[in-house]
């Protein structure tokens, strides 16, 4: 029995990495930021617009927690998940904390082709969205490095993943 917190900034392939992650180990995978979308039927560009980003992360915080009561699951967290409430803290408590770890040039790269998906970047330039990305890993990273694991997400080898979870935690 095991639960797995992915964690890491937009477009540090949380998703991509969870999906190919819980189907290797059999496992439930949980998008925390669509389970948040279905539940609440808005996007959450939309409920960042209608409510706020505090309410929002009052809204994560409570599917965090609701979803710990799950058992053999792995989670996709949201950006900022990590940097909330005592979200960190709980994840480490209730499952194994991973920190898909990439740098800002990396993530530049990656985030300008997926610009018109991610409505908070969508109209900065290539300057613009490096100098926003640098600056919210800064403010993230103290929490980012809390997890119990820190890998590369950068051409990040979803078997090793498995190999290394297995290892590491135990899991078959």
């Amino acid at each position: 029995m095991a639960k797995f917190f992915l964690t890491g900034y937009m477009g540090s392939g949380k998703s991509t990495a969870g999906k190919k992650l819980s189907a290797k180990l059999g496992y439930e995978f949980i998008d925390l930021d669509k389970l948040i979308e279905a539940e609440y039927q808005q996007t959450i560009p939309e409920i960042f617009a209608s409510k706020g980003e505090k309410e929002f992360r009052a809204m994560e915080h409570n599917a965090l927690k609701r979803v710990m009561e799950r058992e053999n699951i792995v989670v996709a967290c949201g950006g900022g998940t990590p940097c909330y409430y005592n979200n960190m803290e709980l994840m480490n408590n209730h499952g194994n904390t991973v920190y898909l770890k990439m740098s800002a040039d990396s993530l530049v790269s990656r985030l300008l082709n997926a610009k018109d998906k991610r409505p908070i970047i969508a109209n900065k330039t290539e300057k613009e969205l490096r100098e926003f990305v640098t600056r919210q890993l800064e403010k993230r990273e103290d929490f980012y490095h809390q997890a119990q694991y820190v890998v590369k997400g950068k051409d990040l080898n979803v078997d090793e993943l498995v190999l290394f979870v297995k290892e590491k935690v135990g899991v078959n």
